[in-house]
């Protein structure tokens, strides 16, 4: 098993590098002087071209540009991801205030899916050929079709604009910073993440669980005298549950990836906010550090997901 994780571990290496060196030749191949994406913008203004040029050499931009990349690698490493062409503000900060938004929005869409998709598809099964599992089946197809922008767009003008129970957009109201305050402002943006996830996990439990039903084991359970309850759910869904934990963590990556476009709906304070006004504004080092950063957290996710698959699946051969 360890030998299994090592390696999947080690294959992120080389995708990170060809990512990180994409970005490199990109911010090579900008506009416009490489020291303003170096310092900031107040201290480039107050240096002379002597001073400027001494500082290009210090910097080692006169150097090979193996050598650069190199070193920007390490800088990179340190935390150090230049500054902001647009505001001068360090990129390091602006992705350090951002990126928890990202993933509090991510990890509270896969929450309330999860809890919402298994129990629907697991009341589909149960309930196979009735009412309820027809309109579930109805509404998980509209959930499946409908892109999330229009999702977001249309919670806005019911819930915030036509009914005004919640507020249209951002993360907080100002001076408040505890996690309660932030519920009534996450709640429209996590509905717009997590619908499409909760449709599609909807649908898989009750594919899953009707697989399951229809086992002999089933029938051993049943013709024993147990209750319905306990043979559903004690040995229907527990079996069942093995393949859903596989495309619940399979999925993950997609899900943070998809807050990019909902953020930008609700003005959540987001990697995905960040990323699209830095792409309107024309700051392209912010865009590229953005795009290091969510790529490497995908990567990152996409790693845990195949290590809880390896766990819950046992086709998955660790020494194969």
């Amino acid at each position: 098993m360890a030998k299994y994780f090592f390696k999947r571990l080690i294959s992120l290496i080389p995708k990170l590098l060809v990512i990180s060196l994409i970005i490199f030749v990109g911010l090579k191949l900008l506009p416009g002087d490489p020291i303003t994406r170096t310092i900031s913008p107040d201290a480039y203004a107050n240096m002379s071209p002597a001073q400027l040029e001494d500082l290009r050499e210090s910097l080692g931009l006169n150097d090979p540009m193996p050598v650069q990349y190199l070193r920007w690698m390490g800088n990179m490493l340190q935390g150090d991801f230049g500054y902001s062409q647009v505001n001068g503000s360090s990129i390091a900060q602006m992705l350090a205030q951002r990126l928890p938004a990202t993933l509090e929005l991510a990890g509270l869409g896969l929450i309330v899916a999860t809890i919402f998709g298994l129990a629907l598809g697991f009341l589909a099964a149960v309930k196979q050929n009735s009412l309820f599992d027809y309109a579930s089946s109805f509404v998980g197809m509209i959930g499946v079709s409908v892109p999330e922008f229009f999702l977001g767009m249309v919670a806005i003008l019911i819930f915030a604009i036509q009914l005004k129970w919640l507020p249209p957009g951002g993360r907080m109201a100002p001076g408040k910073e505890a996690f309660l305050d932030r519920i009534e402002y996450l709640a429209l943006p996590v509905m717009s993440v997590g619908i499409s996830y909760t449709a599609t996990l909807m649908r898989f439990t009750r594919s899953s669980m009707l697989d399951v039903l229809n086992k002999d084991y089933i029938k051993t359970a049943r013709s024993k005298g147990l209750s319905e309850f306990t043979v559903n759910l004690k040995h229907g869904f527990r079996n069942a549950l093995i393949p859903i934990m596989v495309i619940i963590v399979f999925r993950i990556p997609l899900l943070v990836s998809g807050t990019v476009v909902v953020e930008s709906i609700f003005n959540y304070p987001g990697m995905g906010d960040m990323l699209l006004s830095a792409i309107s504004g024309g700051d392209m080092p912010v865009v590229m550090m953005s795009t290091f950063i969510i790529s490497a957290v995908i990567l990152l996710v996409s790693f845990l997901s195949d290590m809880v698959t390896a766990l819950l699946d046992p086709r998955v051969h660790f020494e194969g």
